[in-house]
C-alpha cells in the first residue's frame, strides 16, 4: 500500500468502469483504468435538471467550482467508512477486505489496525454486503470506542471495539438481526449532536419490509452505545427513527442538527431526502416525488444514471453527494430546511465515488470506489482525494 502526500500530483483514473444496473450499486466488478490529464473542475453542463423544493425561489449563489489538490492515499481496495478522531487521524474501513486502516495526520501514512472476520463474521457474504460504515465515539477521548456496521452470513450488525495502543480490540455486538442481503445492505453510521448512534439499513432487495415496522430492514435507526433504543425514539422500544427507505448509504447532520439522507432509488430517481422522525419515506409504493398523503417526498431527486448517491457530508451550507453510478460528486444547496441547486463535478474523471466526509480543516475527503477488494489492487486501485470545497 503506498501513501501520497496531501498535496501530491494525481494520477487520474479512466471513466471505462463497470456501473451498477438501475440506481443500485451492485453488481460492481474491476473496470480497466488508463492514465489521463485531469478534466477541468469546472461544473458541468446540468445533465438533469431536477424540480427545487415547493416556494424555494432563492437563487442559486456563485461559489466557484471545488477542486482536486491531493491525494491522501493509494492502493485501497473499495473503502467505504471513513471517521476522523479528535487528533485528526482517520479510521478507513474496506468492505471486502474487511481490514481496519488507520491514516495517521499530518502525513496519513496508511496501517492496518484491525480485522473485522471471523471473530463475527461468517464468511464473505459477497455483493453490497461486508464491513461498510464506521462512527467514532462522541467520548472518544475517554472510552477509546469506535463503532461499525458489518454483514455476516445471516445478519447486518453494528460492533464497538476499543481502538488503544495502535491496535482495534475484540469487537462486541450491540445491534444484531438487521436483514442481510447481497444487495441493498444501508451501512452508513453516524453519530448525532444528541449523543445517539444513526445507522443506516436496506431492504435487502424485498421492498415490503421498507414498510414494515417488526423488521429493522429499509429503515433509519436511532440507538444509544450499548445498543438499546434511544430514549424519545418515535416507536415505543423500537430501534427505528424513520421508514420507508430502500436503501439508505449517506447520513449528515447540518449545523442546525437537522438530518439529512442520500438513498439509491431503482430505476427512475435517486433521493436526497430531510429526515424527520417517525415519517414514512414511501418505498416501496413511491420511487421520487408522489405528492401522497402521509409519505414525505424527497427535496432533490435525480435521474439514475447521474447518481446512485452513497457517501453524504456537510460542509458551509452544502450537502456533498458522492456518486457511484453517476461518477461525479454532487454539491447540493441547503436554505433552512429546503435543498435545492444540485451542482456536480468530476464527472467520469475519477470513477465512481463511494464515501465523502468533511475534515476537521474544512475540506473533504472522497474515496473512490472501482476495485471489487477480492484480489491485488493493481493498476485501478482505489484512493482518498482531498478536496477544496
Amino acid at each position: 500500500m503506498r501513501r501520497a502526500a496531501a498535496l501530491a500530483s494525481l494520477a487520474v483514473l479512466g471513466a471505462a468502469l463497470v456501473a451498477g444496473c438501475g440506481g443500485d450499486d451492485e453488481p460492481e466488478g474491476r473496470g480497466g483504468t488508463v492514465t489521463a490529464t485531469p478534466q477541468s473542475t469546472e461544473p458541468s453542463s446540468a445533465t438533469t435538471e431536477p424540480s427545487k423544493p415547493t416556494g424555494d425561489n432563492t437563487p442559486p449563489p456563485d461559489d466557484g467550482p471545488a477542486r482536486v489538490v491531493g491525494t491522501i492515499a493509494t492502493g485501497l481496495a473499495a473503502p467505504w467508512g471513513v471517521a476522523f478522531l479528535p487528533n485528526g487521524d482517520a479510521v478507513v474501513t474496506e468492505r471486502d477486505t474487511r481490514r481496519v486502516l488507520l491514516l495517521e495526520a499530518p502525513s496519513y501514512d496508511v496501517r492496518r489496525i484491525g480485522l473485522i472476520d471471523a471473530a463475527v463474521s461468517n464468511g464473505d457474504t459477497g455483493g453490497e454486503a461486508g464491513l461498510l460504515g464506521v462512527a467514532v465515539s462522541p467520548d472518544f477521548a475517554a472510552d477509546r470506542m469506535l463503532f461499525f456496521y458489518l454483514s455476516t452470513a445471516s445478519d447486518n450488525r453494528i460492533v464497538a471495539a476499543r481502538l488503544e495502543g495502535g491496535r482495534l480490540g475484540s469487537p462486541t455486538v450491540i445491534l444484531s438481526g438487521i436483514p442481510v442481503g447481497g444487495i441493498h445492505d444501508g451501512g452508513r453510521l453516524a453519530f448525532g449532536p444528541d449523543g445517539y448512534l444513526y445507522a443506516s439499513t436496506g431492504e435487502t432487495g424485498q421492498g415490503d419490509l421498507a414498510q414494515d415496522k417488526t423488521t429493522l430492514a429499509g429503515k433509519i435507526l436511532r440507538i444509544t452505545t450499548d445498543g438499546r433504543p434511544a430514549p424519545g425514539n418515535p416507536f415505543p422500544g423500537s430501534e427505528i427513527w424513520s421508514f420507508g427507505h430502500r436503501n439508505v448509504q449517506g447520513l449528515a447532520f447540518d449545523d442546525d442538527d437537522r438530518l439529512w439522507a442520500s438513498e439509491f432509488g431503482d430505476q427512475t430517481f435517486d433521493e436526497l431526502n430531510l429526515i424527520h422522525p417517525g415519517e414514512n419515506y414511501g418505498w416501496p409504493m413511491v420511487e421520487g416525488r408522489g405528492g401522497q398523503d402521509g409519505l414525505v417526498d424527497p427535496q432533490v431527486v435525480w435521474e439514475t444514471d447521474v447518481a446512485s448517491p452513497s457517501g453524504l457530508a456537510w460542509l458551509d451550507g452544502h450537502l456533498w453527494l458522492a456518486s457511484l453510478r453517476g461518477q461525479r460528486l454532487w454539491r447540493v444547496d441547503v436554505h433552512g430546511d429546503h435543498a435545492s441547486h444540485p451542482v456536480d463535478f468530476f464527472v467520469g474523471t475519477y470513477g465512481r465515488m463511494r464515501t465523502v466526509v468533511a475534515t476537521p480543516e474544512g475540506q473533504l475527503w472522497l474515496t473512490t470506489s472501482n476495485t471489487d477488494g477480492r484480489g491485488d489492487p493493481g493498476p485501478d486501485d482505489d484512493r482518498i482525494l482531498l478536496i477544496e470545497p
